[in-house]
């Protein structure tokens, strides 16, 4: 539920003064008027993905979100993934965008968490109205860390897979409509060991009802008319452009709520098996496939580029297909002003990039025993694949950059390792490395609530192009692999 943006260590020495919050009582000012999923206010990145149209500046600050297209994501290399600190919405030539360290391995792409970090998410560049989509992938381990399977809309409508790494044979099912944090929702369905075992999770969303599957067996099925609520006279029901996000992150982190941290299974353990070897906690990420399905039936349409919404109550009628443009012209441009910075070089652009560690679960539960499970359970793997072979043995590659280039090479995953523990022991010790990054992301979650509906901040971004720079000439400290594609 999410999730995350991460924050490096280096981001500490920046002031959360400047930072503008956005939330149903306060709007994004004119001047940084688009909501990220953050609860955070600007401009570039702010105004891409599940952007908040009900609490940026106006209907018009997000950028069209563009549309949906079918495809089939085997993650042998990562070609089609971008940093969120080059993205700026050119769906034709990305299919995700992502915050933070990614390995490739075997296959596969790890999404990494390591020492003091709040780990990393991985975000489709289109959204899905409606559709199938399903990711293949294992889980992380050890209490306090989570991996999660996710659409998220920009209204918050939200469709989940989270896993608790102390519950390794449990899949939690949960949805929400505009953020709406009803936990009793939640469902689990039980499975093989989601660390040992490569699953398919997938998610059938329609109008009249979504079904969570695991290995093509259907565990739960959600019913449009069961969440019809007689007081609001509504459905409560995910209804929105979504975004798909497979992530990881700590809901153990000190500076969670109390719930969050019980139902994530405790704090982190910082002193764990994976951040020895291979030196970060990872969900290993298969693949992923979309396929889309016709958008509802008399929604409006003067092209078919990108969704977007035409009224804040954030409900299926209130989107329309549209024919407008979804490519930023710099970070400094927004939606109402597409092309602002077009004619400077990037790197001069005072643009932002949202910096955000979220969990969007309040919860109140002291551990996953107490969610009913779904109407399917024991659904286990045909074969149980094991190794004994250290990811740091094996021959990986991960992309980095050098400050002010564009320039990347290829390293092995046991050099990058290597690099990585070198700067850690320069760095604090994990106690602080923790408190560090709870410093800098102040929010318990990403946009997890308790006594107000305000979605809550997490760090300041302004000038955050600048900010990254720092961060990789400072070399990620503690981190495994800088993904700069």
């Amino acid at each position: 539920m999410k999730f995350s943006s991460t924050v490096l260590l280096a981001l500490a020495s920046y002031a959360v003064a400047d930072t503008v919050t956005c939330s149903s009582s306060q709007q994004c000012p004119e001047e940084k008027p688009c909501c990220s999923l953050y609860g955070e206010c600007g401009t570039g990145s702010y105004c891409l993905g599940p952007c908040n149209p009900k609490f940026s500046y106006n209907l018009t600050s997000c950028a069209p979100a563009p549309i949906c297209k079918s495809g089939e994501h085997q993650f042998t290399s990562t070609d089609k993934i971008i940093s969120n600190t080059k993205y700026l919405g050119n769906a034709d030539e990305y299919d995700f965008v992502v915050n933070n360290d990614i390995v490739t391995y075997d296959s596969s792409v790890l999404l990494t968490m390591a020492n003091g970090s709040t780990g990393t998410v991985l975000t489709s560049t289109r959204a899905v109205w409606y559709g199938k989509v399903s990711a293949t992938l294992k889980t992380s381990r050890t209490q306090g860390v989570v991996s999660s399977f996710i659409l998220m809309s920009g209204v918050r409508d939200e469709i989940d897979y989270e896993f608790i790494g102390s519950f390794l044979e449990t899949a939690q099912t949960n949805y929400y409509w505009q953020e709406n944090l009803d936990y009793t929702q939640s469902r689990n369905i039980s499975l093989s060991d989601t660390f040992e075992n490569f699953h398919t999770y997938e998610i059938d969303w329609t109008e009249e009802s979504i079904t969570w599957s695991v290995d093509g067996q259907a565990g739960r099925v959600l019913k449009r008319d069961d969440t019809w609520n007689a007081t609001t006279k509504r459905y409560d029901f995910p209804q929105t452009p979504s975004f798909l996000q497979v992530s990881i992150w700590p809901g153990g982190l000190a500076s969670n709520a109390e719930g969050t941290r019980n139902w994530a299974g405790g704090y982190v353990n910082w002193d764990a098996e994976d951040l020895k070897d291979p030196g970060y906690f990872y969900v290993t990420l298969k693949d992923i496939s979309i396929n889309c399905y016709d958008a509802p039936a008399n929604t409006p349409s003067d092209g078919s580029n990108s969704y977007v919404y035409t009224d804040v109550a954030g409900l299926s009628s209130n989107v329309k297909l549209s024919g407008d443009g979804t490519v930023l012209g710099s970070f400094s441009a927004v939606g109402f002003d597409m092309d602002k910075g077009s004619d400077n070089n990037i790197a001069e652009v005072s643009g932002s990039v949202p910096t955000g560690m979220g969990s969007g679960n309040n919860h109140s539960a002291d551990d996953s025993s107490d969610i009913p499970t779904a109407s399917v359970i024991s659904i286990s793997s045909v074969k149980k694949t094991t190794s004994s072979q250290s990811l740091a043995d094996v021959t990986g590659t991960v992309s980095t950059t050098t400050k002010h280039t564009s320039s990347t090479k290829s390293v092995s995953i046991e050099d990058a390792k290597a690099t990585s523990s070198a700067q850690a022991t320069d760095a604090a010790s994990s106690n602080t490395a923790e408190a560090t990054a709870a410093a800098t992301t102040s929010a318990v979650g990403g946009f997890e609530q308790s006594s107000s509906d305000s979605t809550t901040s997490a760090a300041a971004a302004n000038g955050a192009v600048k900010v990254f720079a720092s961060v990789f000439a400072l070399g990620a400290t503690a981190l495994a692999a800088v993904l700069v594609i």
